[in-house]
């Protein structure tokens, strides 16, 4: 059993070697002299006007956290589909199991839409 893994293991192996090789291998052939004047912020010819560090909005990762959330769910309703006319006729178990599953993220959709989470203001 372990052979049928060894080309895998062998391939994965190598993308380290080579990655890492390619890695080494440009901070031996470019060696870096810090200089001010190569490390200051270059920004069409002029003085930069403000920090290049702005702090973004926590909108931004709300956002991102919903989607994630809302996303996921369909990593698990994917293999459910697939498995669906299968284990039917062993009863309607799978069915009521993924009702439960919607309807708890159902629940969390409503109160992120009570609370304004999906109003961008």
């Amino acid at each position: 059993m372990l052979a049928e893994y060894l080309p895998i293991l062998f391939v994965m192996a190598l993308a380290v070697l080579i990655t890492g090789g390619i890695l080494l291998l440009t901070h031996v052939m470019n060696p870096r002299i810090k200089e001010r004047i190569k490390d200051s912020v270059y920004e069409s010819g002029l003085q930069p006007q403000m920090e290049a560090r702005l702090r973004y909005p926590i909108r931004f990762y709300v956002v991102a956290m919903m989607f994630i959330l809302f996303d996921i769910e369909v990593i698990f309703m994917y293999p459910w589909a697939v498995v669906y006319k299968k284990f039917l006729s062993t009863g309607s178990f799978i069915f009521w199991e993924m009702v439960v599953f919607l309807a708890i993220l159902f629940v969390g959709y409503i109160y992120l839409w009570k609370r304004g989470a999906f109003r961008w203001e």
